[in-house]
């Protein structure tokens, strides 16, 4: 009984405010012809549009990006720091079983990103995850899950920045922290700050280094265990160093969860092409492809550059506070192969930071047209670009100095960042899984209709439901990552009291019949648009 008055009375509630707020824009005082048809794509309706090019305020968007831009640009995302600095980390933990942990977290991805795909698909009209939560589920979620991306990528930029301050220690061990920070955001503000197309090139010949610099490691490992190297410690390379030191479990099974910690942030920008999707050419040929190879690409790099590293040097002798790949190179004797890597790992850190950056400053600037976020950030360069939204997130990078100024290790500052990262994104996943979830009950014609439907449907959904439910008891289990629990925790109640604030806000500004334009001075949406 309370059940049903409870859904009466929200669903009554949803009504009012999407009556009140589309009588605000009808209404002919305060706002021109084109400023109402600007609001009206605008309100924080459940409305559809017609499928086709994603409008927003009226201007159509030209998509740009193509299919090696998107598929670049998510690996590039994906493969950074949680790879070619994390990894030292979970090798340490969890032993050769980690070999296992990045197959099993690739496995559930894969079913997410199925789930996201059909979703993106099901209508053209998502240029974002926050668009998709706003239509689904409601006006909250959208703006919980816009400013909890954004939250996503600058914390997951804070822990590149850390990840480069220890690489650039390779050549100068006592380089103060904000050299390397600094000089490290301004460049990425300068590279975002060009137009899209230039970004996308940029990502990708930074992703083909990365990719180039995996399949070159993991040659030269196999190449080293089929020589039978023998190293420092008279450890010769083999395929039994998987085993030979405590077997495949070494630390028991409490150590292969720990492995979880980190290698689930190695996964993260795996849903890139959720943000991207907007200005790609073709999205229905192009988003099939990228969700389809992308998990089974980045689980293959993993696992083959991991079990490299391990068949050369066994898993107890990698140290957590450097990278394998820089340590591993080294052994081969080429007295400049460390330094080339090394400078392939830095680059690969601002690549991640870089597709972070990106990301961050679209959805800032989509919230912003929504109304969600100051409408300074809804202000665009000559070159389409949010320039205010990517000062703003370039700035929060600079945070990682604050950190680094705390003292204590590299690794004991990338732990607590990445599991706050790590804790945050599981939190936009379950957002998008629910959003698939209510997206089956309320639209089962477009399900059937789809022609790129999730495997299972709404048990693929589940499958990833409880994985992240799986996830959030092992973060609580060590003392290293509870902390970015509990802070991500935090955060997400803020932002849900902030969302109902906003609501409340636009809401009674809709009552008076004031229809804003969020501080632009410009009316709703006006200015040149995103996209080339």
């Amino acid at each position: 009984m309370w059940g049903s008055r409870f859904g009466h009375e929200r669903a009554r509630a949803v009504a009012l405010e999407s009556q009140a707020l589309r009588e605000s824009v009808q209404r002919p005082r305060k706002t021109s012809q084109v400023g109402r048809e600007q609001a009206e794509g605008t309100t924080m309706t459940s409305e559809k549009v017609e499928h086709g090019d994603h409008q927003q305020g009226g201007e159509k968007l030209q998509r740009t990006l193509k299919n090696r831009h998107i598929q670049l640009i998510a690996i590039g995302g994906a493969i950074g720091t949680g790879l070619f600095m994390g990894s030292g980390k979970t090798i340490s933990v969890a032993g050769p079983s980690i070999l296992l942990v990045y197959m099993i977290i690739g496995a559930v991805l894969f079913l997410f990103m199925r789930t996201l795909g059909e979703l993106l698909l099901s209508d053209h009209k998502y240029a974002t995850f926050a668009d998709i939560a706003r239509d689904l589920i409601g006006p909250w979620a959208g703006f919980v899950t816009g400013w909890t991306y954004w939250a996503c990528w600058v914390v997951t930029g804070v822990a590149d920045m850390i990840a480069i301050t220890g690489y650039t220690h390779f050549w100068w061990p006592d380089l103060p922290a904000w050299i390397p920070i600094g000089a490290t955001t301004l460049l990425l503000f300068a590279l975002n700050a060009m137009t899209v197309k230039a970004f996308g090139e940029t990502e990708f010949w930074f992703a083909l280094i990365k990719i180039i610099a995996i399949i070159a490691l993991v040659v030269v490992g196999f190449g080293m265990v089929a020589m039978g190297t023998v190293d420092e410690e008279g450890t010769v390379a083999a395929v039994s160093n998987l085993w030979s030191h405590g077997g495949f479990l070494p630390n028991g099974f409490t150590g292969f969860l720990g492995g979880f910690q980190i290698a689930l942030f190695a996964f993260i920008g795996i849903e890139m092409v959720g943000t991207t999707v907007a200005e790609t050419d073709d999205p229905d040929t192009t988003l099939p492809k990228a969700v389809n190879s992308i998990p089974v690409r980045i689980m293959l790099f993993y696992v083959a550059a991991l079990a490299a590293i391990m068949m050369v040097t066994p898993w107890d002798q990698v140290s957590p506070e450097k990278s394998p790949f820089v340590t591993m190179f080294s052994l081969t004797g080429l007295g400049a192969a460390a330094t080339i890597v090394n400078l392939v790992v830095l680059s690969s850190a601002a690549s991640s930071a870089n597709s972070g950056i990106y990301s961050t400053s679209r959805m800032l600037y989509g919230l912003a047209r929504q109304e969600q976020a100051p409408g300074v950030f809804a202000r665009l360069s000559s070159h389409h670009v949010p320039l205010n939204a990517l000062f703003l997130s370039c700035v929060c990078l600079l945070s990682g100095i604050v950190i680094m100024g705390m003292g204590g290790s590299i690794s004991a500052a990338f732990t607590l960042v990445t599991s706050v990262s790590a804790t945050l994104f599981m939190g936009v996943w379950v957002v998008i899984v629910v959003s698939y979830l209510v997206y089956l009950h309320k639209h089962p014609q477009l399900h059937e209709a789809s022609a790129f439907k999730a495997p299972g449907g709404a048990l693929s959904a589940w499958i990833v439901l409880a994985f992240m439910g799986c996830m959030g008891v092992i973060l609580a289990m060590w003392d290293d990552t509870r902390p970015g629990l509990v802070y991500s925790l935090i955060w997400i109640v803020f932002i849900v009291g902030a969302a109902f604030a906003n609501r409340h806000f636009l809401l009674r500004r809709a009552s008076r019949g004031v229809l804003g334009d969020g501080g632009t001075g410009e009316g709703p949406h006006q200015g040149p648009h995103l996209h080339e």
